[in-house]
This record gives structure tokens, sequence and C-alpha cells, in this order.
């Protein structure tokens, strides 16, 4: 059966627009156009039009996914299988987080008690697995050095990871402060921000020699994760957190 751009937009959710852009850009091209001009698509340009939207789904650009359905050996049912994967993934998480807040309803009612650590359970995890990702791959941890921090953490409590945001939080108020006040990173100001900095990270088993201190500090910090955190701050925030561990290593 052929379709319209009309029907297959209403088909598919996608805009008139969109389709014509997709044209244009060479990404999905009609199957034919009629003598009056319109185009109009099979089940060859449906089936690719819903490998361009799953992948858009994934986050990936125009450009990206145009050069991945391009390919001679592009494999449609292997594309498939990955995006089935995620998505179970997904499905994974998603049910991990219903099942925290159905806990919590339960017991805000008085009929289920909750450990502490139970409330964030499935938050944050992509994340924290992305991260874990890149310091393994790094070769500069092992996942078993990352799973006996992991266990030890699992013992904090709801107040210990409240007290540890609440110091990580003024912490780095102090850095700005002192940023504004236009303090040198070689000051004495500077280098207790970067001790009380170290015995922070001891909080979480990382201790880190002196002579290790800028290697270390510039492997963690120049994760581009890192970045937007401490823009939240100051937009020069960061620089000059490293410019001090440079000065404090040296000191």
């Amino acid at each position: 059966m052929a379709y319209t751009v009309q029907k297959l937009a209403s088909l598919s959710g996608v805009s008139v627009r969109t389709l014509h852009h997709y044209d244009e850009i060479g990404l999905l091209k009609p199957a034919y156009h009629g003598a009056n001009g319109y185009r109009y698509y099979g089940q060859e340009q449906l089936l690719l039009l819903q490998q361009i939207l799953f992948f858009r789904t994934l986050g990936l650009e125009l450009k990206k996914i145009r050069e991945i359905v391009k390919k001679q050996e592009f494999d449609r049912i292997a594309a498939l299988h990955t995006h089935r994967k995620v998505l179970v993934n997904e499905l994974d998480k998603i049910r991990e987080l219903i099942q925290t807040i159905d806990d919590t309803i339960k017991h805000l009612q008085g009929k289920k008690k909750m450990e502490d650590k139970e409330f964030f359970k499935g938050l944050n995890r992509p994340k924290q697995k992305e991260w874990e990702k890149f310091l393994v791959d790094s070769g500069k941890y092992t996942a078993d050095e990352l799973e006996r921090g992991r266990k030890k953490l699992e013992k904090w409590s709801k107040e210990d990871w409240q007290e540890t945001q609440k110091e990580w939080d003024q912490l780095l108020k102090d850095y700005t402060t002192a940023l504004k006040q236009k303090t040198t990173p070689a000051s004495r100001q500077a280098h207790e921000l970067v001790r009380r900095h170290l015995v922070y990270l001891k909080r979480f088993g990382i201790e880190v020699k002196k002579e290790e201190l800028v290697e270390k500090a510039r492997f963690h910090l120049g994760h581009p994760d890192w970045k937007p955190v401490f823009d939240k701050y100051h937009p020069q925030l960061l620089e000059y957190i490293f410019s001090s561990i440079e000065a404090y290593a040296v000191s």
C-alpha cells in the first residue's frame, strides 16, 4: 500500500513538514512521485521511518542517523535487536523506580518499613553506571575496587547522604567566594579549601597522595560532567579549583 505524505504523517505521528525535511536532506526519500507531483511512500519507507524514530528516541542527531542507515552493511534486524535491548534496560530501570514509589507510599501509610537506603533505589543509577564505566575504561580503577566502594556507601543512612551533600555545597560556595574575592590559588585560604576538599573525598574512601594530586585532579575534573556542576556556582569555578589544587600540590 502506498501512502501520501499526509497519510504517512497521520499514521506515524510525524509532521508533514518533518517528512519534507527528511526528504530534502536525503534521509527519507519517497518511493516515487505521482503524476500529480505528490510523494508516495511504501512499506520500505515505513520501516526506514521507524528506524529513524527509534534512533531519534535514543538521542542521535539526524546527520548521524543518516550515516548509519545509508551504510551498505546496515542490518535492520540487528538494529531492531539493539533497540530492543536498550528499551528492555530502560524498562527494568522504570520498573525499579515504580517499585521504589510503591514501597515509599506503603512506608508513609505505615504498611511497610523501608530501610533508609531503599528510599534511593533506582535513582541516579544511569548516571552512576556511566561514571563507573568511565573509571574502569580509563584503566585507573578496577570493577572490584568500585564494587568495594559501592558496598561501603550502601551502609550510609539518609542523614549521611544529606550531610555530605550539604558539606559539598558549602565547599563549592566557599571556593566561589574565594574566586570572587580574587584570592590567589597559592594563598593560605585556597590551600585550606583544598585540604577540606581532600577530607571530603576521604568520606567516600578516596585518598590521594600529594604527589598524585595533580594527575588525579586532571583525570577526574576533566570529565565533561563536572563542568556544568561547577558552572552553577561560577563559570570559572572549575578552573579555579584546579589551579588551587596545582598550587597546593607544589606547596
